[in-house]
């Protein structure tokens, strides 16, 4: 698998017209944008994914439906639908994409990665089964469907119950706020 050339952008999130690879965005802190896709279920579901035991951030923990770094020359929204199609085997089209917001995520590891992100976030509903989902084993460890009220719970507990990224905290408040108001 070759590795992802992607797009580098400012502090602030403006283009720069310049491109380095994943490795090189990570070792040396380039800001860089990603995609993610919240999946909703019209009777008050959310999708989670468990992030593969192979990552090298986070491994097993409960996340995001879809996430992932968006490609040189690649916009946003087409970022998201390929990540889509990658990671659960789903298709869907800009339509069914619902802009939440742009959330900045700046961090750095005990394994040397530093990674600035903007987070591009979207919410899509979902319109098949779970077992119609396909993994990307790479990528995701597993998928389940959790209710607005069994989110709200484990994110509660998140510094503690090992369920959630618990420094997203805030973001992950702001995703399900944006998806209940949605889905009514």
């Amino acid at each position: 698998m070759t590795e992802e050339c992607i797009d580098i952008v400012t502090q602030t999130g403006e283009a720069t017209g310049k491109t380095a690879l994943k490795s090189e965005i990570h070792s040396q802190g380039l800001y860089h944008n990603t995609a993610h896709i919240w999946f909703y279920t019209k009777d008050g579901y959310i999708l989670l994914q468990q992030r593969a035991a192979s990552k090298a951030i986070y491994p097993l923990l409960w996340d995001v439906s879809v996430s992932g770094h968006v490609d040189a020359g690649e916009s946003i929204t087409n970022g998201g639908i390929r990540e889509t199609q990658e990671e659960i085997g789903l298709k869907i089209t800009t339509s069914d994409l619902h802009k939440i917001g742009v959330f900045d995520c700046f961090k750095s590891y005990n394994n040397g990665i530093i990674d600035n992100e903007f987070h591009h976030t979207f919410m899509a509903e979902l319109k098949v089964p779970l077992s119609e989902l396909v993994p990307q084993v790479e990528e995701v460890e597993a998928l389940k469907l959790v209710t607005f009220e069994a989110f709200k719970v484990l994110l509660k507990h998140s510094t503690t119950n090992g369920h959630f990224v618990a420094s997203n905290y805030r973001y992950y408040l702001k995703v399900l706020k944006s998806i209940e108001q949605r889905s009514n």
